[in-house]
């Protein structure tokens, strides 16, 4: 579920008094709205500097701060976050705190139970103290610049949404801003950009509705013939079979720092079963029990938000191309990453910049950052640049527990639940307790909302021939999440700003536990080089023939637990490879057992792409430029396209009861896939007419194969692995897939199949897009709203939607497409996720590298800087991006300097 459908849904309660703020601004508009437009010229008394800071704005708004320290730098920062995105920042930490109901009311209520059950504020509570101190020291400066802003301020003041909300929910105060703020956000990212925990879970409740070997087509293995292998020439596993990290994080809690230090021979036996299990355990999944437990788990998590995005929306491109393959003779370094889409953008472009670096004073950096946590996140400074993608590691597991009253059973003992009371407050309403109960695993998520149908009947467990299904027995699922472990990824974000060479830079990685990311790097040196960073956990498969993890496990039995880290020496890494380019496209980094990272990577198809056209581009020395990177970026191939169109084109039309003039009509749509070049533009072109047919085909294809047997929400998105499924599903037209269940009478098979979706797909566009298919196109049916999370929900008025939302983009590109504008197959064509922004790093000339973002710096809805990068992204186009002082003034329009307190 999106962040937008989440926290809309949470603000619902509010939409009843909207039309009346719709009077009133139109009585008191322009007073109230400008009333929060931040000062960005002249001068202003800022309490804590030691010396002045200076802010250059461009005409984007986009602000450049110097400052003589790094703490000034960091003040200086959370001053200007608050001026443009303090709403935004206040949302995120309601809803990281588990406190959501205090600002939209009772509708955030299921929301609150969940964080609040798993504790990301708690845990971000837990790490400060460990971090090092010099992250604490800029931490509390940025909370104090934050709250240097808010100080004075009513919260209308703040941000027009505060008088908007303020109808509804009286007397709401803003608090000052913590450090913790700042961290438990990073807890949001981390779980968005964990692995697919929802796998798990799907295939336990899938495993009563369709046989193994269905479920094992539906989860294809990777295909190394047909999808790149990230280069890691110069990388190779460093730790023996079975061993696990010595070198623990700091601040893990006890069972965590125990589990660390031990060793088991079998850890990282990644497809060989542990020891059968009991009798008991290896039954235990008969149990409706067990089913009704998973699905209650299911629902709790799709009430949590998705701040960054989910599934296969969770992806990114980041590539760099060496000196060799250069146009400048030095790397060039490209990254988009593929999250929600809403407004404001996730991302927030700024420069912190040092007069005088120093080793005192180090900061010379420039790239975007997340409102709320100081320093930069992706981007470059004067020595080195870095990119992300997710790497997407299987961190995240679920086991079925026996619970007794307030004990759990372990092994052949029953020991006591950890328990503690969260009370929530909710605006407007009555509070509510809750009792959160947790194991030696995690926190018992099973407990969190009311259950749910749709569980099926059971699921596998390790047993042996002849076992005896369990009585009626009720089940708790509880979760292991190395999120929940306190780690140092806030220290991880200002080493990066500061590193100067790929040691350093591979130092800094080593702290970035959560969530675990492919870290590109590229230097003015002519350096190149790739980083898998992380918290990954060892453990040992329950089921033969699977890897870890790919099953909840029983969490009785003691083998199932996790052993430890994966070492940060073996995980992968590449250093100036043979080839000269690297590219992180979420595609699989290595096929090694050891260390086991998941088997769930991306199919691979985005990864191919940007190879093959980097090779093109490189064939007989030729070189890349700045905008040859860019122009990749916005490429719109589908590279399933080919083998699905050639098994549409040999498919016959007529079915048992077409006439003549049935068939004729669609193959008029079909004849579009004939001269396609599989690109997939928004424009009335030939190859845009084809794309639409093509899309709707795939979402017809998707229903009619897949729909009779998928729960709801488990229903195929049409993300790569659905389309790797597919390719397979082409080759086996015996496969039970092909059968649509609710035809009793009737055997489809493959070809029927096919027919139908391209039947059904001509009716659909038609009625949709007109009669004559060569009027056709993908970006009529592939829109984008930009929408506010919490007042851009369809039940506001038709005003309030004008002020806060934007949109109506006709986007080209798709899902597993390099121009990732993705679409969720079963819910629409609408863009569900997108590159949230693109860059390009030029190490050559750094003032020649170019940015864009997805709407603007400013979260002021009126503001000119709201949404005025959204077309420029929408078409393609980049900004230059100054980071040499003299290009800074030069692009500059305001400049607002920021002095200490007057005595």
């Amino acid at each position: 579920m999106t962040a937008q459908r989440v926290v809309r849904r949470a603000a619902l309660g509010v939409v009843g008094f909207l039309a009346v703020v719709a009077l009133v601004l139109s009585i008191v508009g322009v007073s109230l709205v400008r009333r929060s437009f931040p000062q960005t010229e002249g001068e202003l008394e800022l309490p804590g500097l030691s010396a002045a800071v200076t802010v250059l704005r461009d005409d984007r708004g986009i602000p450049q701060i110097y400052g003589d320290t790094v703490t000034d730098i960091a003040m200086a920062q959370g001053y200007v976050h608050a001026q443009d995105r303090f709403f935004e920042m206040d949302l995120r930490r309601h809803v990281t705190s588990g406190r959501l109901s205090e600002l939209v009311g009772s509708a955030g209520l299921e929301t609150d139970k969940v964080i609040r059950t798993m504790g990301w504020r708690r845990v971000a509570e837990e790490e400060l103290p460990a971090l090092d101190p010099q992250t604490r020291t800029y931490l509390q400066a940025y909370a104090d610049g934050v709250n240097a802003y808010l100080r004075g301020r009513s919260p209308s003041e703040v941000s027009l949404e505060y008088a908007v909300l303020g109808m509804s929910v009286k007397d709401y105060r803003i608090e000052d801003w913590t450090p913790a703020d700042s961290v438990a956000w990073l807890k949001a990212m981390a779980w968005d950009l964990r692995g697919n925990y929802s796998d798990e879970l799907a295939r336990a409740r899938l495993s009563t509705r369709v046989t193994q070997a269905q479920i094992r087509e539906i989860y294809p293995p990777y295909d190394p013939a047909n999808a790149p292998i990230l280069s890691a020439q110069a990388w190779s596993p460093r730790t023996a079979p079975g061993q696990v990290s010595s070198a623990v994080p700091p601040a893990l809690g006890d069972s965590a720092s125990r589990a660390a230090a031990a060793t088991s021979p079998g850890a990282e036996r990644s497809y060989a079963a542990a020891p059968s299990a009991g009798a008991a355990a290896r039954a235990a999944s008969t149990s409706p029990g067990a089913q009704r437990a998973y699905a209650a788990v299911d629902r709790a998590l799709a009430a949590v938000p998705a701040l960054l995005g989910r599934g296969d929306g969770i992806g990114s491109n980041s590539w760099v191309v060496g000196p060799q393959q250069s146009e400048t003779g030095k790397p060039l370094l490209a990254n988009d990453p593929h999250l929600a889409p809403g407004i404001p953008g996730i991302w927030y472009q700024v420069g912190l910049k040092c007069r005088k670096v120093s080793t005192q004073c180090p900061l010379d950096v420039s790239g975007f950052s997340f409102s709320g946590v100081p320093g930069v996140v992706i981007g470059h400074n004067a020595r080195i640049a870095w990119g992300f993608t997710n790497l997407a590691p299987d961190v995240t597991d679920f086991y079925l527990e026996r619970v007794r009253g307030d004990r759990v059973q372990r092994g052949t003992a029953w020991e006591p639940l950890t328990t503690r009371r969260e009370v929530i407050r909710v605006a407007g309403g009555k509070g509510e307790t809750i009792t959160v109960r947790s194991t030696r695993h995690g926190p018992v998520m099973s407990d969190v909302l009311p259950e749910f149908a749709d569980a099926g009947e059971r699921s596998p467990t390790p047993r042996r021939e002849g076992s005896a299904p369990l009585p009626e027995e009720s089940f708790a699922v509880s979760m292991a999440w190395t999120g929940l472990q306190p780690s140092r990824t806030a220290d991880a974000i200002f080493q990066l700003n500061i590193a100067q060479n790929f040691g350093e830079f591979r130092e800094a990685a080593k702290s970035f536990a959560v969530p675990s990311q492919n870290l590109l790097y590229a230097d003015v040196d002519g350096n190149i080089g790739y980083q898998a960073p992380g918290m990954v956990p060892v453990r040992t498969s329950a089921f033969p023939g699977s890897p870890p993890g790919f099953w909840p496990a029983p969490g009785w039995e003691e083998t199932y637990d996790w052993q430890g880290w994966v070492p940060f020496e073996s995980m992968p890494m590449a250093y100036n490879p043979a080839e000269g380019v690297i590219v992180t496209a979420n595609q699989a980094v290595t096929m090694s057992q050891r260390p086991f990272l998941t088997t769930e990577w991306d199919y691979g198809f985005r990864a191919q792409r940007i190879d093959d056209l980097l090779s093109q581009a490189t064939k007989d020395g030729g070189k890349v430029g700045v905008d040859d990177m860019a122009r990749i970026q916005m490429d719109t191939r589908n590279q399933f396209a080919p083998k699905l169109v050639a098994a549409l084109l040999e498919v016959p039309l007529a079915g048992p009861e077409d006439s003549d003039a049935d068939v004729a009509f669609t193959r008029e749509a079909q004849d579009l896939l004939r001269s396609w070049d599989f690109t997939t533009p928004a424009d009335d072109s030939e190859n845009g007419a084809a794309a639409a047919y093509y899309n709707a085909v795939w979402a017809n294809l998707l229903r009619l194969t897949f729909d009779d047997e998928m729960p709801e929400d488990l229903r195929a998105d049409g993300g790569s692995r659905w389309m790797a499924a597919v390719s397979a599903l082409l080759d086996n037209p015996k496969s039970a897939w092909w059968d649509n269940r609710q035809t009793a009478s009737i055997t489809e098979g493959r070809n029927e199949i096919l027919r139908q979706a391209q039947v059904e797909a001509r009716l659909e566009l038609t009625k949709e897009l007109g009669k004559d298919p060569d009027g056709w196109r993908w970006g009529r049916l592939h829109t984008l709203e930009l929408t506010h999370d919490v007042l851009g929900g369809d039940g506001a008025p038709g005003i309030v939607n004008r002020i806060f939302n934007r949109g109506g983009f006709e986007m080209p590109g798709g899902s597993s497409i390099v121009n990732a504008n993705g679409w969720d197959a079963s819910v629409g064509y609408e863009t569900s996720w997108a590159p949230s922004m693109r860059m390009v790093v030029d190490l050559g000339n750094l003032d020649a590298s170019t940015w864009i973002n997805q709407t603007g710096a400013s979260g002021h809805a009126f503001s000119s800087n709201y949404d005025d990068q959204a077309e420029d992204w929408v078409k393609g186009r980049q900004d230059p991006w100054p980071f040499s002082e003299k290009a800074v003034r030069e692009a500059s329009e305001d400049e607002l300097t920021l002095t200490p307190e007057r005595d």
